[in-house]
């Protein structure tokens, strides 16, 4: 999808690469993985399309075929670092138009006892400084991630060098 040179620039675009660019815990041709900041809870990853492209619908056939297992990869793996009972996921595009889900583990304890939807408020709440967020368990919790998805990176990955 190309950005037409009068629309403001792709805040994630951004953050992928150039000065800007936020460090991967994982990437590949396709995809990139990092930890979500601010964080409503440690462990809050991002899986980002490498190509701007609003979501899905618009992912080529590539993006399409890696996309699934690639997401529950990432999730599997998130789980079992993290010791979480499941991982939520979101994706809803305002921000940017340019894909990024929320992968977010759902403990037994979560501040403010977030549940369901309200889990996403936490990230928001965290930014406010409503929550304080364990950052040496995030530290833990990303390394543990990064470490065990060089091991075992997501089926048919492209890993970049």
């Amino acid at each position: 999808m190309a950005v037409p040179s009068s629309a403001p620039p792709c805040g994630v675009c951004a953050s992928l690469s150039g000065p800007s660019a936020v460090p991967a815990i994982y990437e590949d041709e396709l995809w990139h993985v990092r930890h979500a900041e601010p964080a409503g809870v440690p462990g809050w990853m991002l899986m980002i399309s490498r190509r701007h492209v609003a979501g899905p619908a618009h992912f080529d056939d590539r993006e399409a075929a890696s996309f699934g297992p690639a997401l529950r990869h990432f999730e599997r793996v998130l789980e079992e670092v993290t010791g979480a009972l499941r991982i939520y996921t979101a994706a809803m595009g305002e921000s940017f138009p340019h894909f990024h889900a929320h992968m977010v583990p759902r403990y037994a304890k979560m501040p403010n006892d977030a549940k369901a939807w309200s889990v996403f408020d936490l990230q928001r709440a965290a930014g406010a400084g409503e929550i304080i967020v364990d950052q040496a368990a995030v530290q833990r919790i990303t390394e543990a991630y990064r470490a065990t998805l060089a091991l075992t990176p997501p089926p048919g990955s492209a890993r970049k060098r």
